[in-house]
C-alpha cells in the first residue's frame, strides 16, 4: 500500500509539473531536533538527537490558473529527505515525498506540506531487532511540515532559509509493530533560484463560488495487521456516503455515515477470546463490523484535495478501541465527478490502516 502511496503522489506532481511555470528552485535543508515521546514504550528509542537534509525542487505558480491567486501563488514540487535518527534500533529513514509551499508575511514566511513513501535501513525483525517497535516495515508513509523564514535572492540567486520542522513516519499498521515516529526541531537552509524574480500580480478579489449540495459515494480497501505482531495481513472493506456544500472557492464542509468491515479485527477478537482469559471475557462470537456517523472538511486545491474527518462509531460491539477516529486524506479528481485517493484512518494516535479510495461525488 506504502508504494501505491507514492505512485500517487509521483503521478499527481508529474500532472502539475505539465503546467506552465517559471524560475524553479532548488533548497537544501539541515535539520537537527528531538525524538517525540507520543507513548511510553518507545523510550528505549531515544538516545540521540536525531538529524537530516531535505533536498527540494520546486515550482513556482504564476497566476495562469484561478487557484494560483487564491492560496497566494504557492510552490509545488518534489522532496528528498534523509534522517539519521542516532539510535542503534531505528537506524536511517530515506524518503522522496511530493509537497506544496503556502506563503504568508509578504512571502517572507512559507508553510510546507508534504507526503511520501520512506525507507528505513533497521526495520523490526523478531531475532535481530526486536526492539524496534517503532517500525514494522520497511517501507512506510512520511509526511514532514516546514515553517520557516525564506529569503530568496540574498546573494545573487542565493538566499537562505531558517524555522522549525515536523517530520512522521507510519507504515499504517499495514505491518506491526507499528508505534511510528515523531521528530522535531531547527531546520536551516539554503536556496538557489533558477531564473530573475517574479513579480507576483496582485489579486483584488475573488469571484464568487456557489455550487448545490453534493452527494459522495467512496470505496476504500487495502490491508492491514491487528496489534499482535506475526497475526498476518489481511484486507479491509470501508464504504461511506457523506454530502457535501462547498462554502467557497476552497472549502466544502461535509456530514456521512460509513460501514467498517475489517477483518484483522474480526480474527482479533477471535484471538482475544481465548488468549487472556485473565482480562474481561468476550464472546469470541462478537461482531466486528462498525458504523459511524462523520463530519468532514475539504479544501480545493486545483484537482488534488486535502480531506479531513472526526467520526464517532454508533454500532460498535467490540469495545477495547476508542469510540472516536480521525481520517486524514489526500483526494485527486480524475474528472469533476470522479476521484480517487489514500488516507490514513486513525483513532488518536494509533493508526489503523492506510486506505485506498476510489468514489464519485454526483
Amino acid at each position: 500500500m506504502s508504494k501505491h502511496v507514492f505512485w500517487f503522489l509521483l503521478f499527481c506532481s508529474l500532472t502539475f509539473g505539465q503546467e506552465k511555470t517559471t524560475n524553479g528552485y532548488f533548497d537544501l535543508n539541515y535539520i537537527h531536533g528531538n525524538i517525540l515521546n507520543h507513548v511510553p514504550d518507545i523510550n528505549h528509542l531515544i538516545t540521540g538527537h536525531p538529524q537530516g537534509l531535505i533536498l527540494s525542487y520546486n515550482f513556482k505558480t504564476t497566476g495562469i490558473k484561478e487557484w494560483h491567486s487564491i492560496y497566494n501563488y504557492p510552490d509545488y514540487g518534489v522532496s528528498f529527505l534523509f534522517q539519521d535518527f542516532e539510535n542503534q534500533y531505528l537506524g536511517k529513514n530515506f524518503a522522496i515525498n511530493a509537497h506544496y509551499n503556502f506563503y504568508f508575511l509578504n512571502r517572507n514566511l512559507m508553510f510546507r506540506i508534504s507526503q511520501g513513501i520512506a525507507m528505513t535501513t533497521n526495520p523490526y525483525d523478531k531475532e535481530l531487532n526486536f526492539k524496534n517497535n517503532a517500525f514494522g516495515s520497511r517501507f512506510m508513509s512520511s509526511n514532514y511540515f516546514l515553517l520557516h523564514y525564506q529569503k530568496p535572492y540574498f546573494v545573487g540567486p542565493i538566499g537562505f532559509n531558517a524555522g522549525l520542522f515536523f517530520t512522521h513516519f507510519s507504515n499504517g499498521r499495514i505491518k506491526s509493530p507499528n508505534r511510528g515516529l515523531n521528530t522535531y526541531g531547527i531546520n536551516l537552509g539554503l536556496n538557489y533560484n533558477l531564473g530573475e524574480p517574479f513579480k507576483y500580480p496582485k489579486v483584488d478579489s475573488i469571484a464568487k463560488f456557489k455550487e448545490p449540495i453534493r452527494f459522495n459515494f467512496t470505496f476504500r480497501t487495502g490491508v492491514n495487521e491487528s496489534s499482535v505482531v506475526g497475526s498476518g495481513q489481511k484486507p479491509f472493506y470501508h464504504f461511506s456516503t457523506h454530502v457535501d456544500k462547498r462554502i467557497g472557492r476552497k472549502s466544502a464542509l461535509q456530514l456521512g455515515t460509513e460501514l467498517f468491515l475489517t477483518q484483522s479485527l474480526k480474527e482479533y477478537i477471535a484471538y482475544r477470546a481465548i488468549a487472556f482469559p485473565e482480562l474481561e471475557p468476550i464472546d469470541p462470537d462478537t461482531d466486528y463490523k462498525r458504523v459511524s456517523v462523520f463530519a468532514g472538511h475539504e479544501l480545493f486545491i486545483n484537482k488534488l484535495s486535502i480531506e479531513t474527518q472526526l467520526g464517532i462509531y454508533v454500532y460498535k460491539q467490540f469495545r477495547e478501541e476508542m469510540d472516536i477516529y480521525q481520517r486524514l486524506g489526500l483526494k485527486y479528481y480524475i474528472t469533476p465527478k470522479l476521484f480517487t485517493g489514500v488516507a490514513l484512518k486513525s483513532h488518536g494516535a494509533k493508526a489503523e490502516a492506510i486506505e485506498w479510495g476510489i468514489g464519485v461525488r454526483l
